[in-house]
């Protein structure tokens, strides 16, 4: 029998127009709303990425951080 999907926290978030329109996008391919798809993503994390690759991207985000955020 599956797992019922019971979605018991929020939480407010902030996503770039960038990210915002990434997870649109996934969400409307997937025929799944915007909170079915973070779920998903976050509860397969592990499987959905690669280790190395996401370490490296990572490291690319916080190093362009300081610049986003002025």
């Amino acid at each position: 029998m599956p797992k019922r999907l019971r979605l018991t926290r929020r939480f407010p978030v902030a996503l770039t127009n960038d990210a915002y329109r990434v997870l649109l996008r996934f969400a409307g391919e997937a025929g799944i709303s915007t909170d079915e798809a973070l779920t998903f993503l976050f509860e397969n994390f592990g499987s959905v990425t690669d280790k190395d690759n996401l370490a490296h991207r990572l490291r690319l985000f916080q190093a362009e951080l300081g610049d986003r955020k002025a």
